[in-house]
C-alpha cells in the first residue's frame, strides 16, 4: 500500500495513542503563543514528543533570519472554506513548542520558531489567502486546546489512528516512518524483530516507537529467541550519550528528527526504516476538530501546493523528501 492509500481501520488501531486522549490535555503550556504574519521574517517572541525523513547533508539552515518559502493563493480553493475561517482571514495553527529539529524549534538566535511544521503550515495558509497566526502548545495539550477552540489546526507530527478520528479530522501531509540510530560503522543491521534479539534498545516511554517494540519482543518470545531490553531515557541528550558511550545497541525514534542528528553529526548513523503504523502504514497529518469543515479545502490546498513544488520545496528544505506524498486527502471517521 503506497503512502497516499486510505488508511485502513486495521492501521489506524495499530497506529492508537497509548495514553487517552483526556490524559493527553492534563498540563498547562510553558510558555505564551507566539504569532508570526505572513509576510516578514521567521516566527519570533515564543519559548520549544511526537509519534510518527533526508538526504545526507549537514546544509539544513537553522538560522531565525532563513528565507521563508512561500505560496500563492487559490481563490477556487480559499472559496471552499467554512465561513467562519473565511470571515476571520486567519488561519490559527497549533505547533508543539517542545518538539525537536527538524519538525519544530527553536533557531539558533534561541527565539524564532523554525521547521517542518510551520512551513508546510505557512504555505497552505498562502494557498488558502489566509494570514499565517503561530500558536505554542505541547504534545500532551494539543488534544485538548484544539478541542476547546484555541486552534483552527494542529501541526505537531500527529499520526492519523482510530481513537483521534473520534474526535478529529485530518488532511494527511507526510508519510510517517520510525528508523534506528547506531554508531558509524556498527556490524549489525537493525531493521525488523529478528534483528533486535539480544540488542539493547532505547525508545521514549508511552511511544508509538515502543509499542512497536514491545509488539516485536513477543514476536521473539513465541519463537523462543531472546528480547530486546528496552531503555528509557528523559532526554535526548541523555540517549545519545548513552549511544555514543555503548550501553545501548540503538536508538528508535521518528526517522525525521534522527536523520536531523544524522545529518549534523559524523559519529552516527541510520538503520531500516519502520512505517509507524507498522504493521500496516498510518499518515502524519494537519488535526482539526471534527467537523469543522477545513480538513477538504486543507486537502485541496495541499494537493495544489504538491502539483506546483512548493511542497516538495519544503521538504527537501528540511531533509524529509522520503516521506514526502503524492497526494494529499481528508480523512474523517466516516470516511479512514
Amino acid at each position: 500500500m503506497s503512502p497516499t492509500a486510505r488508511i485502513s481501520r486495521r492501521a489506524v488501531t495499530a497506529t492508537g495513542l497509548l495514553l487517552p486522549l483526556g490524559l493527553l490535555a492534563a498540563c498547562s503550556d510553558p510558555t505564551p503563543a507566539a504569532t508570526g504574519a505572513t509576510s516578514g521574517s521567521g516566527v519570533s517572541d515564543g519559548g520549544g514528543a511526537s509519534d510518527g525523513g533526508g538526504s545526507e547533508s549537514d546544509a539544513i539552515d537553522t538560522s531565525g533570519t532563513q528565507e521563508l518559502i512561500r505560496a500563492t493563493a487559490d481563490e477556487e480553493i480559499a472559496a471552499l472554506l467554512p465561513a467562519e475561517i473565511a470571515e476571520s482571514g486567519v488561519l490559527r495553527v497549533g505547533i508543539n513548542g517542545t518538539s525537536s529539529a527538524p519538525l519544530s524549534f527553536l533557531a539558533d538566535d534561541n527565539r524564532t520558531y523554525i521547521g517542518s511544521e510551520i512551513d508546510v503550515a505557512r504555505i497552505v495558509a498562502d494557498k488558502l489567502g489566509l494570514e499565517f497566526e503561530l500558536k505554542l502548545t505541547t504534545w500532551e495539550n494539543w488534544p485538548l486546546k484544539l478541542e476547546a477552540g484555541e486552534f483552527d489546526v494542529v501541526h505537531a507530527n500527529v499520526g492519523i489512528n482510530a481513537e483521534r478520528l473520534q474526535k478529529f479530522d485530518f488532511a494527511s501531509y507526510r508519510a510517517a516512518y520510525m528508523s534506528f540510530l547506531v554508531k558509524k560503522g556498527a556490524d549489525f543491521w537493525l531493521e525488523d524483530a529478528d534483528s533486535l534479539s539480544g540488542r539493547i534498545i532505547a525508545v521514549g516511554a508511552a511511544t508509538n516507537q515502543e509499542r512497536i517494540l514491545t509488539d516485536w519482543n513477543a514476536e521473539l518470545e513465541a519463537a523462543g529467541k531472546e528480547p530486546a531490553e528496552l531503555k528509557n531515557y528523559s532526554t535526548d541528550a541523555d540517549t545519545l550519550l548513552a549511544l555514543g558511550s555503548g550501553r545501548i545497541d540503538g536508538y528508535i525514534s521518528p526517522y525525521a528528527s534522527l536523520s536531523f542528528i544524522a545529518a549534523r553529526r559524523d559519529d552516527f548513523e541510520l538503520q531500516g526504516r519502520i512505517n509507524a503504523g507498522w504493521p500496516d502504514e498510518t499518515l502524519v497529518a494537519g488535526t482539526f476538530p471534527r467537523g469543522s469543515g477545513l480538513a477538504e479545502p486543507y486537502a485541496a490546498a495541499l494537493n495544489a501546493l504538491i502539483a506546483d513544488g512548493t511542497y516538495g520545496q519544503v521538504l527537501d528544505r528540511w531533509q524529509l523528501t522520503a516521506e514526502a506524498l503524492t497526494e494529499s486527502r481528508a480523512h474523517t471517521q466516516e470516511n479512514p
